[in-house]
């Protein structure tokens, strides 16, 4: 473990060391602070609307019309920007020829995937933290529901370090950055939308399309439900990504 913690430290230095992490941090908080902002404003207007209609305003709430849009929102910002984080976790040493080295030393496949799988964790963390102020906001302007932003905190980071596996594991097989980036950014679009296909295919296979997407787990969070598929389905996920990843640095590490 102090192995891992030792890469950890380093790929976490190199992100707050080069303006990878300030510029992913800055787009992501720019584009939620949009969408929570807007967000906000329709609220506000459907509230002064809904006092002239009391039946409407029993339909009104915090929790679905400003949490729940604005978690599927940061899911698709969070396709977009993480696989800039994880692009070059692998294919920059395979390009730098450091790789090589790092075959060579006396340091465990896990150990290398934990480091550096963790320090990009870390800035994902970082940058949720910095989206704090959002709910800090509607407790300071309203009465929120506690249990929903909790639960979809939870999934938000469940679901980016789904991400950050897949983005792991698509870095590990070669040197090119911009493809390792492309692969993610595909697969994860991949399990964002395959739901889309449950009208279309028959039961069955709709049903395993339904709990492959990630929306449709991310969707139990947002509502203040914290269920254990939702749970083994992101963990799974994680898991099998770090997994394959564990399995391409093992056969180069017997090639070379």
């Amino acid at each position: 473990m102090l192995k891992a913690w030792a890469i950890y430290r380093r790929e976490l230095a190199y992100y707050f060391q080069s303006p990878v992490a300030y510029a992913v941090i800055a787009i992501f908080l720019l584009l939620a602070g949009y969408f929570f902002y807007n967000l906000l404003g329709y609220f506000n207007i459907a509230s002064m609307q809904a006092m002239q209609n009391p039946l409407q305003a029993g339909s009104l709430s915090l929790t679905t019309s400003v949490l729940q849009p604005l978690l599927g929102n940061l899911s698709t910002v969070l396709l977009l920007l993480l696989p800039l984080l994880t692009m070059r976790l692998f294919a920059e040493e395979r390009r730098s020829g450091a790789a090589e080295l790092l075959f060579t030393f006396p340091v465990s496949d896990l150990s290398v995937i934990l480091g550096k799988f963790s320090a990009a964790v870390t800035v994902y963390l970082v940058m949720l933290a910095m989206t704090l102020p959002y709910p800090a906001l509607l407790y300071h302007f309203g009465n929120p529901e506690p249990g929903p932003i909790v639960s979809g905190y939870l999934g938000l980071f469940l679901m980016g370090v789904a991400f950050i596996a897949m983005g792991t594991f698509f870095s590990s097989f070669g040197d090119s950055q911009l493809v390792a980036a492309a692969a993610t950014f595909g697969c994860g679009l991949l399990f964002l939308i395959i739901g889309w296909m449950t009208p279309f295919v028959s039961s069955r296979v709709g049903a395993v399309f339904d709990q492959l997407s990630v929306l449709r787990h991310l969707d139990g969070f947002a509502r203040g439900v914290i269920d254990t598929n939702d749970l083994v389905f992101y963990a799974g996920l994680i898991v099998f990504f770090l997994f394959l990843c564990a399995r391409v640095l093992d056969s180069e590490r017997w090639r070379s």
